[in-house]
């Protein structure tokens, strides 16, 4: 598995929850390119026991629909969360807790060996009753998951959580 940092975005900073809401309806953060590669893919393969030849099996993906191995859809969604860490980060945040995906839609392909990255809209931010006295937010994200050279993207999604702060 290897990490891209050529053509490296910066990662954008927010002092606290509270500094991120006057950026509603923004695109808040892109993150930089990351290859997937076969190894991440069969690593996924392994974890969730999902061994389809169109994931894993080179040889014989080589001859099929998309002339190579492809991500999980699910490989591709699951790394949204490691995408968004690095394009941005909200400081003074205690806890954040993932609730779950709206609308997810795989519109391409990741041939194993493509670089994908992420781009990160904040489509609501709603306050939240204090968790043990701290005051929390849900925010959506609407995301899109670009593939490197493609004209579609890769994944694109709503992600829900719930930050602390």
């Amino acid at each position: 598995m290897t990490h891209e940092t050529s053509n490296r975005q910066s990662t954008r900073e927010f002092e606290s929850l509270q500094a991120l809401q006057n950026h509603v309806g923004e695109e808040l953060a892109c993150s930089d390119w990351m290859t997937v590669d076969q190894a991440r893919i069969d690593l996924f393969a392994e974890a969730t026991g999902d061994h389809q030849w169109i994931h894993v099996d080179p040889v014989r993906a080589a001859s099929g629909p998309f002339r190579g191995t492809i991500a999980h859809g699910l490989l591709t969604l699951s790394m949204i969360p490691m995408l968004m860490s690095q394009a941005m980060t909200i400081h003074n945040v205690q806890m954040g807790v993932n609730c779950g995906s709206n609308k997810v839609r795989y519109a391409s392909p990741v041939l194993a060996g493509s670089r994908v990255r992420g781009r990160f809209t904040l489509a609501s931010m709603t306050p939240l009753q204090p968790l043990n006295g701290v005051d929390g937010f849900e925010m959506v994200f609407d995301v899109v998951v670009e593939c490197e050279g493609s004209g579609k993207p890769a994944c694109v999604a709503q992600l829900v959580s719930r930050r602390y702060g």
